[in-house]
């Protein structure tokens, strides 16, 4: 079955289609679809990982045409940043 799996690293965006095996899980899914090797700042202990928007676990098995999303962790807090003018 085809399915996707995104990354987004400060400079560079991911986003690849690949064939998986049916019953696939989405740490399978991660591992084949080389983005660990090409984004070795991920670590899935860490990094959390959705399906279109949806916090999912590694072990969660996949639909076809699904979009597996790797987050990066949050750098800054929100509420401590200055908010920016809008004009």
């Amino acid at each position: 079955m085809r399915i996707g799996v995104a990354y987004a690293s400060r400079d560079q965006r991911a986003w690849l289609r690949i064939e998986v095996p049916e019953e696939t899980t989405v740490g399978e899914a991660i591992a084949r679809s080389g983005m660990l090797e090409r984004f070795p700042e991920i670590d899935l202990e860490v990094n959390r990982v959705g399906i279109f928007g949806r916090f999912v676990t590694l072990e969660r098995t996949l639909a076809p045409e699904e979009r597996v999303e790797i987050y990066r962790p949050i750098d800054a807090d929100p509420e401590t940043i200055e908010r920016r003018d809008r004009d």
